[in-house]
């Protein structure tokens, strides 16, 4: 059986997934949990001058947050956690109220790379944000979060498409649209029910942010459990354990000997081009803003920023059984077996040989294990936000993440202990060495 602390962090893991069906709603159980452990929000127009502690900022579906001690000079280095928010999905369009034989349905627009398969057949429920009319000609935001089985994305029946099984192939625009009732369309009849549920009125609505989420409930599969199953490990895995790593920090007895940060931004999936991901100056600004505010001056923070690190944790490929010849022979990370640091010359991770000693220290210190990754040369690799954040920043990054399966796909797996030992030590990596 897993063992008893892995248990109990996997545990935390998915009621922190179950919360978290947007990059908003991620944000908000992040947030709560900073809040929980001390830490308070700062708006970009307040003044921050001579905060310390732990604080942190919320844009949209992206968090930055940091623990600045009392004592730490203004040009202690860094220590970056990088991780992200969103997830491949289906999103709803702005104008969602469609029709089909009869079948009532709604728009969407894919967001990512999603293997539509793993969307058919599946109990869908509605999460996201809305933009309301306030006060004085201002909007408000409001979460909202429908875990009921509202939509479905039904599949052909195989008598009436006998090639179904010969490529999993799907039309991507065509045969998408879910379907949530009989009759025609009826205009705004989604606007009132999210506007419902989140006990606003269809009139105070003027834009949303929506998307689907698949509403079975995280879990544990195998014969001992010893795997996690659910949406979004992809990247919630990292953000939980960042959360969890920063936290531990911030209420330790002994202070850290750097300034532990974590970096969650929103849009990695379609390449981060936003003001709430890694290639916008977000983090940066946050950064240079908490050292102005204890006094220190551009050389202290351009000290900061030169002795800084940041470990970018994200999912990684563990080896597929069925499909082990995609991977590169002598790499096949496994579940349950540690995180992986991911390799890769052409700088689609930005690890090197610094980055591997530093994370595999970190590692020794935590007690746990860690497994190399290389992808298999003759297929196109991924990335992640390591290497924009070393290329914004000019901070030194190592890629790492933990071995899963199914990955993008609308329910994924990985080990049940790894999730412990990514939390174990990133710890390590944000507070010695």
């Amino acid at each position: 059986m897993t063992p008893v602390p892995h248990r109990s962090h996997a545990d935390d893991l998915l009621s922190f997934i179950r919360a978290s069906p947007s990059p908003y709603h991620a944000v908000a159980s992040a947030a709560q949990r900073l809040e929980k452990a001390g830490f308070r929000e700062l708006r970009g127009t307040d003044d921050w001058t001579g905060t310390t502690g732990g604080g942190f900022v919320v844009r949209g579906g992206a968090l930055i947050a940091w623990y600045a001690p009392e004592s730490a000079p203004a040009h202690t280095p860094f220590r970056i956690i990088g991780t992200h928010t969103d997830s491949p999905n289906l999103r709803i369009k702005p104008t969602p109220d469609t029709s089909s034989a009869g079948w009532r349905q709604i728009a969407v627009e894919i967001y990512g790379g999603v293997p539509l398969n793993t969307w058919l057949d599946r109990d869908l429920g509605i999460s996201g944000r809305l933009a309301l009319r306030g006060p004085g000609g201002r909007t408000d935001s409001r979460l909202v979060q429908i875990d009921e089985p509202l939509l479905r994305v039904p599949q052909l029946a195989i008598h009436l498409d006998r090639t179904v099984n010969d490529g999993l192939a799907l039309d991507r625009q065509r045969h998408i649209a879910p379907v949530w009732s009989l009759g025609a369309t009826e205009e705004g009849a989604l606007l009132r029910r999210v506007a419902a549920a989140a006990e606003a009125e269809p009139d105070e609505v003027l834009g949303w942010d929506l998307m689907l989420h698949d509403i079975q409930p995280p879990g544990y599969l195998g014969a001992d459990r010893e795997f996690l199953v659910s949406a979004r490990l992809d990247n919630l895995v990292s953000v939980h354990a960042g959360v969890t790593a920063l936290t531990a920090a911030a209420t330790a007895a002994e202070e850290p000997a750097y300034i532990p940060v974590l970096a969650a931004f929103d849009h990695e999936e379609v390449g981060s081009g936003s003001d709430t991901g890694a290639q916008s100056p977000l983090l940066e600004r946050v950064l240079s803003r908490s050292v102005s505010a204890r006094g220190g001056s551009q050389e202290d923070w351009s000290r900061a920023l030169a002795g800084a690190f940041c470990v970018s944790a994200d999912m990684a490929h563990a080896v597929h059984p069925n499909y082990a010849e995609r991977h590169d022979p002598d790499h096949r990370p496994l579940p349950n077996c540690g995180p992986t640091i991911k390799v890769n010359v052409n700088q689609r991770y930005a690890t090197d040989s610094t980055g591997i000693a530093l994370f595999a220290s970190a590692c020794e210190r935590a007690g746990a294990p860690w497994q190399p990754f290389v992808s298999n040369n003759a297929m196109p690799c991924g990335t992640s936000i390591g290497p924009l954040t070393a290329a914004r920043l000019g901070v030194q990054t190592v890629d790492v993440g933990v071995p899963g399966l199914s990955m993008h796909s609308a329910r994924e797996l990985c080990g049940a202990e790894d999730p412990g030992h990514l939390a174990a030590i990133l710890g390590a990596f944000v507070t010695s060495g």
